[in-house]
């Protein structure tokens, strides 16, 4: 995965909604990293980017409950789990998660602008 996920910044919402879910991830691995039988979790931005509703279940379900990205675990135990790199992988969800609200503030700020505009004209 790149850096920022260019697809996503169509969508600062979803890519909000996913920095967070994958936040959530890589804390409960530093959490469980020494709990036996524990499987290490993360999002996969490319994965979830290029699974698209294959049906109209599916479609459904991500009408009602919005989507959900795909966890993936590696197998192994707590022993593969690197307190330095789950941290590294936080700082990049950091920088995402930046890169995110700023592209929605900027949004915010053109609709503002347009709103001014057409109330002035």
């Amino acid at each position: 995965m790149g850096i920022v996920p260019m697809h996503l910044l169509n969508n600062p919402q979803k890519m909000l909604s996913l920095v967070a879910q994958r936040q959530e991830c890589l804390s409960d691995n530093i959490a469980n990293m020494h709990t036996k039988g524990y499987r290490r979790k993360d999002i996969d931005f490319s994965q979830y980017l290029n699974s698209g509703i294959s049906s109209r279940i599916e479609a459904s379900v991500v009408e009602k409950y919005g989507p959900s990205p795909i966890a993936s675990s590696t197998m192994g135990g707590g022993q593969n789990i690197s307190t330095e790199d789950e941290l590294a992988k936080m700082q990049e969800n950091y920088l995402l998660y930046n890169v995110a609200v700023r592209h929605l503030s900027s949004t915010i700020t053109e609709i503002k602008t347009a709103l001014n505009v057409s109330a002035n004209g």
